[in-house]
């Protein structure tokens, strides 16, 4: 965002400013820290906003900063401490990187005044006793010890020192991403993360020195360090056996996957977060709890510092509330794990089909209430009409003839093998697949489509399930489903090791579709689909 205060400095007027806030900044670029020459440098200088003005950051000379312009251009956060930190990570990954390796949590630790003292502890009576000499702190600490009641490991939780902190690279021989810079934004905002990181020690009678060493949570770590942070909270393992750690932590990046939330969380997240929004919106407008006369677009222009991240939450909110609305009776088939084999829909599935094609992707102008008493609100028309398109398939396909205690594991290699497979359960397999699904919804919006064209009524495609469906356009979509799911297609076995042999692309069934061969010629279909016959009983 452009500054008024600076378009209405004279040039001497600008000139001053760069002087002084070349010399408060010592010299340097405030964002790579590196020497700015104010002759040399001249026509390659910026100044802006240390804090965004969306965010809140005040346009006078309290909130600016000197920076070289390719620094400012390239920046990796509109923040400008927040550029300086992901800065500084940027040379430390050069650094690395000549050593044709990756930084990790020792790199972040060398440079920011960590990993350079052993702790000394004393286990007596179930408690940990430690101090921190080194570091003039000679305060006695204590802490309870506990035992993991499924391994039997003994454990206590500390706020130590990074000087007392140590990477295990053993453990964890990961280096530390690009993707912290998201978990920095994060702790900048204040919003601190759920878990600790995990470290173990070694000690014994003789010896009750040890390094503490992190093997879990180092990008967490790493990114409260750089932002600052002297102490972090640890759960320490004591006198640990370290191989079933080492094993623990190799699966839980392997076979695990352990890794973000899967995306039905992020959505139910959202939703909750869009909620929240919307009570702060009224209780900083002086509303009423049922009042809901702004609109989303109201919502977004509010929270402006977070306007990405507002309109994410309304399309969630969204979904959310198709996904679980109570009488969605096709949330039954639908996997929100994403690795279970049980179900033939995965939560990712629907989220690239129903969600992505027919929920309108931007957002409404309208008050929230608008046309509520009539029944023409545009979003609770869109969720309840997209609710009972799922209902209709689920009835048509999955009810009461897909079995999920035969499940969707490897269905096509049982079939090759001879094992019998019952057929509305194939079928209903068969079209769960995503590159299948995906084509025959896109003709469900296309027979909607030609409905509202061939009444003469003028619609906003992208709005589709905004308008509300006449019952002949509900019999048609209904007539479509039973027509597609009888092609003989879905129970031909014999296509198993070919068409249905593996995992292919949207274009694939697009072309077996539109002209009833595959992209090899082999013939699938016995014609073409055509979508006016397919509405036929």
């Amino acid at each position: 965002m452009g500054s008024l205060y600076l378009s209405g400095l004279s040039e001497k007027q600008r000139e001053e400013l760069e002087q002084a806030l070349w010399s408060a900044q010592h010299g340097v670029c405030f964002i790579c820290e590196r020497e700015i020459d104010l002759k040399l440098h001249a026509n390659a200088i910026d100044i802006d906003h240390v804090e965004p003005i969306k965010t809140g950051g005040k346009d006078d000379p309290s909130n600016f900063a000197l920076t070289h312009s390719s620094c400012n251009r390239s920046k990796q956060a509109s923040d400008l401490r927040v550029a300086r930190v992901l800065a500084h990570f940027e040379r430390i990954r050069e650094e690395c990187s000549s050593q044709n390796r990756g930084p990790n949590l020792t790199d972040i630790f060398q440079r920011y005044g960590g990993a350079k003292h052993m702790l000394t502890v004393r286990i007596e009576d179930q408690w940990a006793e430690y101090s921190f000499p080194e570091i003039g702190d000679n305060n006695i600490y204590s802490s309870p010890i506990y035992v993991d009641e499924l391994s039997g490991m003994t454990y206590f939780f500390a706020k130590l020192p990074i000087a007392y902190l140590w990477h295990d690279d053993r453990i964890n021989p990961r280096a530390i991403g690009s993707n912290i810079s998201g978990l920095i934004e994060e702790f900048f905002k204040k919003r601190p993360q759920l878990q600790v990181s995990l470290a173990w020690i070694e000690i014994n009678e003789l010896n009750n020195q040890s390094y503490v060493k992190i093997f879990d949570g180092q990008h967490k770590a790493a990114a409260q360090v750089m932002l600052g942070v002297k102490a972090l909270p640890v759960r320490i393992f004591v006198n640990p056996d370290l191989d079933l750690l080492l094993t623990t932590n190799t699966n839980a990046g392997t076979i695990l996957r352990q890794v973000a939330f899967d995306k039905s969380v992020q959505r139910h997240l959202g939703s909750a977060l869009y909620i929240d929004r919307v009570e702060q919106y009224q209780k900083e407008h002086n509303l009423e709890s049922n009042a809901v006369t702004f609109s989303e677009r109201d919502l977004v222009k509010h929270f402006k510092g977070e306007s990405r991240e507002m309109k994410r939450y309304i399309l969630d909110a969204v979904r959310d509330n198709i996904t679980h609305h109570s009488d969605n009776r096709l949330k039954d088939f639908i996997d929100f794990g994403g690795r279970a084999k049980e179900k033939p829909l995965s939560y990712s599935t629907i989220d690239k089909t129903f969600y992505s094609f027919f929920i309108f992707q931007d957002l409404l102008d309208t008050p929230l209430d608008y046309g509520m008493e009539e029944g023409n609100n545009p979003r609770e028309l869109e969720k309840k009409q997209i609710l009972e398109l799922m209902n209709i398939i689920a009835d048509e396909i999955y009810v009461g003839k897909f079995d999920p205690d035969i499940g969707t594991y490897r269905i096509e290699s049982k079939i090759q093998k001879g094992e019998k497979i019952p057929e509305d359960h194939l079928i209903a397999f068969r079209l769960s697949r995503e590159e299948i699904i995906y084509n025959w919804l896109k003709y469900i919006q296309q027979i909607i489509k030609q409905h509202f064209i061939f009444s003469g009524k003028p619609i906003n495609e992208d709005k589709l399930f905004q308008y509300k469906f006449p019952s002949p356009l509900w019999d048609q979509i209904r007539i479509f489903i039973r027509n597609l799911r009888t092609l003989p297609v879905w129970r031909n076995r014999d296509l198993s090791l070919s068409v249905f042999g593996g995992k292919q692309n949207y274009e694939y069934w697009q072309t077996i579709f539109e002209t009833g061969k595959s992209p090899q010629n082999q013939q699938v279909l016995a014609a073409p689909l055509n979508l006016m016959e397919m509405i036929k009983e």
